[in-house]
C-alpha cells in the first residue's frame, strides 16, 4: 500500500504535528510553576464538574445501558479525585530533595540534591471500561508533574471519546492537552509516536503491540493491564460480608474491571454455604436484572459472545453452571447485552474461563483443603494485578502476603486498593509495568535530575585524585575501602 494512502501513515503525520507543537511549547515555556500546574488541573476539574451529566449519558449510550449514578461515581468523581489530590500535594512533591554527599566532600562544602523536572509530552491510551476515570487519573499525575499530554481514548466508547475531546478542547490549547479519536489505525500510529512517556491501560494482548511500537523510539512505558485476580477465602472469614463484597466486585460494571475478582478459593467443607451466600448477595443487590437501571450491560456483542463461549465451553467440559437470575428473566432479544452473574463450579484449567481474563460477570468458585494448595495454584499462574484475602487469621494473611506476588492486595474487600490515591497502582509481570497515582505517579511522569555542587576547595589536589598520584592518593584509597 502506498504510504500516502496508508491510513496509519496519514494518522502518524497528523499526530506527529500535534506532538511536535507540544514539544516546542515545552521548550518555550521552560520552568513550569506550581501556579501553572494548578491552573491546568483546575481547568480539568471544572470540565468534569460542568459536563458530568453529559459524560454519564455518553457512557450509558456507549455501553447500551449503564447507570448514570454508577458513571458519575466511579468515572466522573473517580476522575476528579486524583486531580484534587494532585492539586493539594503538588507543591510538596515539587520540592527539591536533599541527598547525602560522599565523605569527605560533604565536610568540604559540596552538596547533592534532586530536582523533579517534567519529562515533556505524556501519551495516554485509555480503555473503554472506565473511559473517564482512566483518562483523567493519569492526566492528573501528568499535569502535576508539569507535562503536556496527548490522549487516545478507546474506539469502543465513541460517544464518550468525542465528548472528552470537546471538553478538553474548550479549556486547553492543543499544545497543552489534546485528545485524538479514531480506530485501530489511529491507535497504532499513536503508540508509535516519540513520546517522553507513554501510559497504556488495557488488555495484555494489545500491550504487546504497544510495547513493540514504543520500542522503536525507546519510549518508556507504564502498562496497566489485568490478568486473573484471585480471591482466597479463609475458614475464619465472615461469610455474609465476604459474599457481599466479592459479588459487589462482579456486579459493579458487570465485572468489566481490570481488578475484578476473577476466581475464588473457598474452604472445601464450606462450598455449599458460599454458593448459597453468593446467590443471596446478588439477589439483594439486583433483585431484577434486565430492566434494572443499576446493572450495566456488557459493552458490545463481541464481548457478550466471548463470555457466552466461556460458559458453553465450561459446561461441555464438566463444570456446574449456576446462573444467578433472581427474577427468572429471559435475556433473549434484549436491546443491549446484559448478562446475569454466573457461578462456575468445578472449573478446571483446560476451560477457557480459567485461561483468559474474564472481564465480565462470571465467577469460577474453586475449593481448597490446605491454604498452601491455593497459594501453590496462584503461584503457578501469571502474576495478577490484584489479590484478595478474606479472613481474620493474621498468620494466614501474612503467609499469603509473603508467598504470593501481585500488583496490589486488598484485605477483606475487593478492588479498593486502587481507590487509595496515596498507594502506587500498577501490575507486575504480565499484569503490568510501572505504577502511578499520587506521588508515585508524579515521579513516574517526572525526571529526577541529580545535581551535585562541588566545593570551592581544590578537592582533587587535597585528596590526591588527580595525577601525579602520591601519598594522599594512597590515603584516599584506604579511606574509600573502609567498610
Amino acid at each position: 500500500m502506498n504510504a500516502i494512502n496508508d491510513p496509519v501513515s496519514q494518522a502518524a503525520v497528523e499526530l506527529n504535528d500535534i506532538l511536535q507543537a507540544q514539544k516546542n511549547a515545552i521548550l518555550d515555556e521552560g520552568y513550569v510553576s506550581a501556579a501553572t500546574r494548578i491552573n491546568r488541573i483546575d481547568r480539568a476539574i471544572g470540565q468534569l464538574l460542568k459536563y458530568q451529566d453529559e459524560l454519564a449519558a455518553a457512557m450509558s449510550s456507549d455501553f447500551g445501558h449503564r447507570s448514570l449514578q454508577h458513571s458519575k461515581m466511579l468515572d466522573v468523581a473517580a476522575g476528579v479525585g486524583p486531580l484534587q489530590h494532585a492539586k493539594k500535594h503538588l507543591s510538596k512533591w515539587m520540592r527539591v530533595e536533599k541527598r547525602k554527599t560522599l565523605f569527605p566532600l560533604n565536610l568540604l562544602g559540596a552538596n547533592s540534591r534532586i530536582e523533579y523536572q517534567p519529562l515533556g509530552v505524556i501519551g495516554i491510551i485509555s480503555p473503554w471500561n472506565f473511559p473517564v476515570n482512566l483518562t483523567f487519573a493519569p492526566l492528573a499525575n501528568a499535569l502535576a508533574a508539569g507535562n503536556r499530554a496527548m490522549i487516545k481514548p478507546s474506539e469502543f466508547t465513541p460517544a464518550t471519546a468525542e465528548l472528552m475531546k470537546k471538553i478538553i478542547a474548550e479549556v486547553f490549547d492543543p499544545t497543552e492537552v489534546a485528545v485524538v479519536t479514531g480506530g485501530p489505525e489511529v491507535g497504532e500510529a499513536f503508540s508509535s509516536l516519540a513520546f517522553d512517556h507513554l501510559i497504556f491501560t488495557g488488555a495484555t494482548s494489545i500491550a504487546r503491540h504497544v510495547m513493540t511500537a514504543a520500542a522503536k523510539n525507546l519510549v518508556p512505558l507504564t502498562l496497566e493491564l489485568g490478568g486473573k485476580s484471585p480471591v482466597i477465602v479463609s475458614a475464619s472469614a465472615d461469610t455474609k460480608l465476604t459474599c457481599d463484597r466479592i459479588m459487589w466486585g462482579k456486579v459493579t460494571n458487570a465485572g468489566q474491571i481490570c481488578l475484578a475478582p476473577d476466581y475464588c478459593f473457598v474452604p472445601e467443607d464450606q462450598l455449599d454455604t458460599y454458593v448459597e451466600g453468593l446467590q443471596k448477595s446478588v439477589a439483594q443487590m439486583i433483585p431484577t436484572i434486565l430492566n434494572n437501571p443499576d446493572y450495566t450491560s456488557v459493552i458490545n456483542e463481541r464481548h457478550y459472545q466471548r463470555l457466552q463461549s466461556y460458559i458453553t465451553d465450561a459446561k461441555e467440559k464438566g463444570a456446574t453452571i449456576i446462573e444467578i437470575n433472581p427474577a427468572h428473566e429471559s435475556f433473549i432479544d434484549q436491546p443491549f447485552y446484559k448478562m446475569p452473574p454466573t457461578l462456575i463450579l468445578n472449573a478446571s484449567d483446560d476451560m477457557l474461563v480459567m485461561q483468559e481474563e474474564i472481564f465480565g460477570p462470571l465467577m469460577p468458585v474453586k475449593t481448597y483443603r490446605d491454604l498452601k494448595d491455593a497459594i501453590r495454584y496462584i503461584n503457578s499462574k501469571p502474576r495478577p494485578l490484584g489479590l484478595y484475602y478474606f479472613g481474620s487469621d493474621k498468620a494466614e494473611e501474612r503467609e499469603i502476603l509473603e508467598h504470593t506476588t501481585s500488583g496490589g492486595v486488598t484485605i477483606n474487600d475487593v478492588l479498593m486498593h486502587v481507590s487509595q490515591e496515596d498507594l502506587p497502582f500498577g501490575g507486575v509481570g504480565p499484569s503490568g509495568m510501572g505504577s502511578y497515582h499520587g506521588f508515585d505517579g508524579f515521579k513516574t511522569f517526572s525526571h529526577a535530575k541529580s545535581i551535585f555542587r562541588q566545593s570551592k576547595m581544590d578537592v582533587a589536589n587535597m585528596t590526591g585524585m588527580s595525577p601525579p598520584f602520591n601519598d594522599k592518593t594512597e590515603k584516599t584509597i584506604k579511606q574509600m575501602l573502609k567498610s
